[in-house]
């Protein structure tokens, strides 16, 4: 023990080791403000532990001392990064991690595709915080198979009986090359990679997957700080570009046509471009060794400006809320989709092949957001240094195929693109959509040398800088389809007329209101109350309605919908909310009594001359009342 109650403690990080000198009579909360000070941390997104295996956190306290935690002078405690709060109890830390915000907007141009400035996006975004309790089901799920897959007994080859094995029948490992050749499977499953480097002797005891570094490492006390100077210890390493041979998801699948349908008429009655957001859930995909598949249900379409040629994304004021109401509905953002659509003959309905070999698949532009978004939903991994590797997060583009009919194409960047995107190395060229440009160092950022490798015209295999890139080394495919049967997460409707309208489409017979809402519920008068609910873009109306706040109540029947029960629907039906919301619809409604909904019931005639209508916001009021209950206005 050091004079004066001082202890010293070394701090074994990522970026180095490093002594910190603290009074043993300090709280905890000053050991984190210590440990933030010493490595110049802009946040508090890291924790504290006694073991190397990252347990037995030190929890940031401000009741707690060092001496009560059980340091003592010359222990070596670990710190590690966290993506968002961690399972300390102090507030400041958790909250000062969760504030890191997403660009909140991007645009795109370019005659036949999209170009966008680059956005610099934080390594991991505030959507990390809804998996930080552990990993997705489907994870889970995986985990516990072999993924070996079965082979029958070859008549031919073995000579043994039906209860032998041999190496002509005997399982093959789920990443096996001719395998996954023979079936078309261009890249095996992300478990099926997990798998492979748990295999050895060891049982992936040292397995770590550990992100792209592109940064200098900061603290490095050997020198001035960049640019006046760098060292080996700090300077990140040059990188070289490999194809990934895994993908985290091997499938897009739509449950249904009629959610891309819904997505392209916006095209089809405007000529201009769309991006939309896919709701859905993970699960097992029972067609690749251990696979995983996207289940999309809905399509949300975020604010934006589009054109032919262009789209400029908005802030969205609503997404807090959009993510939240699809939790309770038992979905989550799996990836996004946008068009690159031009019409050659309407009549025909043809439109012209712009994405191929020849062209590109994705423009730089395109990667670099699709990193963006990727780094914004992470990948919750127990093989991960960091706690996160990766994303599930997929890229739908929609386009004319060779054909010139529309066809969707599905990919997804690779965890080295991810990295340049998070750490700002990477930027579009100007006139070439299929090559990006890696930065160049500057006063105010280093950025090291990133290297790819290809064919010259010998077929020598030689490496070359990357200014430019082409971008085919970040991408990865995912197939993108519908099933032949189709899904139904929410109630499938006949005609396109009969749904509710999208969301942020300003165009005339596409705009959502009070009522729109009215002549949604008179033309579902042949369905029940569920069936006219079970509308993703319906509720989410109804969820961020002004005139009559609605959320708080709204649970009860976004779980009827999510578990198809029309007897908790009903249920919901009379409550004071909604009948509050036929009151109003009544009073305003254009429409015949006769015309209405027997399911939906409206008040009688009888019961709306006994109230009073305000002229303002059109709240019904008992008769009594001299002013209006919703607004304090005075009665007319």
């Amino acid at each position: 023990m050091s004079k004066g109650g001082k202890i010293v403690l070394r701090v074994q990080s990522p970026d180095g080791t490093k002594r910190v000198e603290i009074s043993d009579t300090s709280n905890l909360r000053e050991l984190y403000e210590l440990v933030h000070g010493t490595f110049a941390f802009n946040d508090y997104g890291f924790a504290l532990f006694k073991e190397r295996n990252c347990t037995k956190e030190i929890v940031s306290s401000r009741s707690q001392t060092v001496k009560e935690s059980g340091l003592k002078h010359g222990d070596m405690i670990y710190l590690k990064h966290i993506a968002g709060p961690s399972t300390s109890k102090e507030p400041e830390r958790s909250s000062s991690v969760a504030s890191m915000a997403s660009t909140s907007s991007s645009s795109f141009s370019g005659a036949a595709g999209f170009s966008r400035e680059p956005t610099p996006s934080t390594s991991y975004g505030a959507n990390a915080s809804a998996v930080l309790n552990g990993e997705d089901s489907v994870d889970i799920e995986l985990y516990k198979q072999d993924g070996r897959i079965q082979r029958k007994r070859d008549e031919k080859l073995c000579r043994h009986n039906s209860n032998g094995c041999c190496v002509h029948c005997s399982p093959l490992e789920p990443w096996d090359e001719t395998y996954l050749k023979e079936q078309k499977i261009k890249h095996f499953s992300f478990h099926s990679h997990l798998k492979k480097l748990t295999s050895g002797v060891d049982r992936g005891k040292f397995v770590a997957l550990e992100d792209l570094n592109c940064k200098i490492k900061t603290g490095c006390r050997d020198h001035p700080p960049w640019p006046k100077g760098i060292c080996s210890k700090c300077q990140p390493s040059a990188i070289t570009l490999n194809r990934q041979a895994y993908r985290h998801v091997d499938n897009v699948m739509f449950e249904n046509t009629g959610i891309v349908e819904r997505f392209l008429n916006y095209w089809r009655t405007t000529g201009h471009q769309r991006i939309g957001m896919l709701f859905g859930t993970y699960e097992v995909h029972p067609d690749v060794p251990l696979g995983i598949r996207a289940r999309v249900a809905a399509i949300y379409e975020p604010p934006q400006e589009s054109n032919r040629d262009s789209i400029l994304l908005l802030e969205d004021e609503h997404e807090a809320e959009v993510n939240e109401m699809a939790r309770h509905l038992g979905l989550r953002r799996v990836g996004w989709i946008f068009t690159d659509l031009l019409a050659e003959n309407a009549a025909a309905g043809t439109v012209k092949h712009v994405r191929g070999i020849k062209t590109h698949f994705l423009t730089a532009q395109e990667c670099i957001l699709a990193g963006h978004l990727q780094n914004n939903h992470p990948n919750r991994c127990k093989y991960a240094n960091g706690g996160y590797f990766g994303s599930k997060f997929v890229t739908v583009c929609v386009t004319g195929d060779d054909k010139k009919q529309v066809h969707m194409e599905g990919y997804a960047v690779t965890a080295q693109c991810m990295a340049l995107v998070r750490d700002n190395c990477l930027i579009p060229t100007k006139d070439a959509p299929e090559l990006g440009y890696i930065r160049e160092s500057t006063d105010k950022q280093y950025v090291p040398d990133v290297y790819y490798k290809e064919k010259d015209v010998y077929g020598n295999e030689v490496q070359r800088l990357g200014r430019p890139l082409p971008v085919e080394y970040l991408l990865v495919d995912v197939p993108a389809s519908t099933p032949m049967v189709p899904l139904f997460t929410f109630h499938e409707r006949k005609d396109v007329s009969q749904y509710f309208p999208v969301e942020n489409r300003m165009i005339d017979g596409h705009i959502q209101d009070f009522s729109t809402l009215s002549e949604y519920l008179a033309k579902s008068r042949s369905m029940d109350f569920l069936e006219s609910m079970s509308d993703f873009h319906l509720l989410f109306y109804l969820y961020r309605m002004d005139m009559l706040p609605m959320k708080s109540q709204m649970d009860p029947l976004l779980e009827a919908v999510r578990n198809k029960d029309k007897t908790a629907a009903s249920e919901w039906k009379n409550q004071e909310v909604w009948r509050t919301l036929e009151q109003l619809i009544s009073a305003s409604s254009h429409h015949d009594d006769s015309s209405m909904s027997n399911d939906v019931e409206f008040v009688s005639a009888g019961e709306a001359e006994q109230n009073w209508t305000c002229n303002h916001c059109t709240f019904i009021n008992s008769r009594e009342l001299p002013t209006c209950e919703m607004c304090n206005l005075p009665r007319a």
